[in-house]
């Protein structure tokens, strides 16, 4: 049984992207006092309106009555519980960039009340949440941590563009500073949270879990990848060879393709970090970064490669089908299939760029990529299927979009996730995948 209290605590989330927005409509959902707190006044405007650009949630979850919308930190000053969701990417040389957790531990900070809980959901390496955000705590309130306040870390692990797992779907990591503050954590969670509660012993023992749980992906993928290179030379088609292995009952299902994204393209970055800072050099974790990171290149000099075979005039002109890091998401965050677009231009390819669901003017913004209406683009020698967005298979297979893409419907089709039906490609189409 829930412990009915619970209900009282009033709540602000910091950072409504697509961590923050979930959990803030979820918990206004059963019935919580919530303020969702953002510095992004369009952002805030788009919620109001009861739209969310990330597709994170309904108009209905914006409209609740139990949850409002703020960018005036003053407004922070009355809440019991303040939980934290704000980005921490890497920057160009892929060191943390804990600029934006820095920030949001400040602004919490001006305007913490004594007893309150400060709980931290974003990913950063064991550590962070007591060295770097605690001591901004304090400075910035006057108070003291144990004494006047207590702070907690439960990792985020929203998957986005996840239609069966949402917020209240996936078991949730809780810890505490005390063992006071992880109990009254433990029942908020719980009370909204159906897959359960799993209560770790300390902070930086949740901070761990959390980034491993991509460190392991990313390099589970990386294996696969150099699986995919190496079967490549060999003329073996690596999707054909996982299928067999499938079949045994302990084989884990991963699959090549590029690793982007502000998770497990990120997380393992913050991992080395603190091993460096201790002393350490990991040796399998950065290996797995290298070889995710240089799929681009790998890609790229393929498609040009099966270009020269087909004789095609040099430079081929190429149309990539998708910019966000994963399929039926609008994130472009990381998108390693920018890189991919990067190293194709390289090589001299004239390059078109087709996302129905990217924002063009974020992509305009943050890449200096212009994107192309799918009525516009201009016949091509190749077309790339970079990111499966169920809006390219309309069809039912996928092919007829690829088909209206090249000259007179043939050329090259690079299928970067393999779901296209081999059996079923068209006639003057070469297809070649990942």
């Amino acid at each position: 049984m829930h412990d009915n209290s619970i209900y009282a605590t009033r709540i602000a989330v910091i950072g409504l992207g697509y961590v923050g927005l979930p959990v803030a409509t979820a918990f206004a959902a059963k019935g919580f006092d919530v303020l969702g707190f953002d510095i992004n006044e369009n952002r805030l405007s788009e919620l109001r309106s009861g739209c969310d650009s990330t597709a994170s949630v309904g108009k209905a979850e914006l409209r609740q009555e139990t949850l409002v919308f703020s960018s005036q930190e003053t407004d922070l000053s009355d809440r019991d519980v303040l939980i934290v969701a704000v980005p921490t990417p890497v920057d160009h040389a892929k060191r943390p960039d804990l600029s934006p957790f820095r920030s949001a531990a400040a602004t919490v900070g001006r305007n913490l009340k004594s007893g309150a809980i400060v709980v931290f959901e974003s990913t950063v390496y064991p550590g962070a949440t007591e060295e770097v955000a605690v001591p901004i705590l304090e400075q910035q309130s006057g108070l003291t941590l144990g004494r006047d306040f207590a702070v907690g870390y439960s990792p985020e692990r929203i998957n986005p563009g996840d239609t069966e797992r949402g917020f209240a779907d996936i078991t949730k990591i809780v810890s505490g500073s005390s063992p006071e503050a992880a109990d009254t954590l433990a029942k908020l969670y719980g009370a909204v949270v159906t897959a359960g509660i799993h209560l770790a012993p300390s902070i930086r023992v949740a901070e761990a879990a959390k980034v491993i749980e991509n460190t392991q992906r990313d390099l589970n993928i990386a294996l696969m990848n150099e699986l995919a290179m190496l079967f490549d030379q060999m003329g073996i088609d690596t999707r054909d060879v996982l299928e067999g292995s499938s079949t045994k009952w302990n084989f884990l299902p991963f699959q090549p393709g590029l690793v982007g994204g502000h998770c497990i393209g990120v997380d393992p970055y913050y991992l080395t970090h603190k091993a460096h800072e201790i002393g350490m050099t990991p040796q399998v974790i950065l290996a797995g970064r290298g070889t995710n990171e240089a799929m681009p290149t790998f890609i790229a000099g393929k498609i040009f490669q099966e270009s020269v075979k087909l004789g095609m005039p040099m430079p081929p002109k190429v149309v990539v089908l998708g910019i966000t890091y994963k399929a039926n998401v609008p994130d472009t965050r990381n998108s390693k299939v920018v890189d991919l677009i990067r190293e194709l231009e390289k090589f001299g390819a004239s390059v078109q760029v087709c996302d129905p669901l990217a924002h063009p003017d974020e992509v305009s913004a943050e890449y200096g990529i212009t994107l192309t209406p799918a009525n516009e683009l201009a016949a091509a020698d190749v077309a790339v299927l970079a990111v499966p967005h169920q809006h390219f298979f309309h069809d039912g297979t996928g092919w007829q979009v690829l088909k209206e893409i090249l000259k007179n419907e043939r050329g090259l089709v690079a299928d970067i996730p393999a779901l296209l039906d081999r059996s079923t490609c068209p006639d003057g189409i070469r297809l070649w995948r990942l």
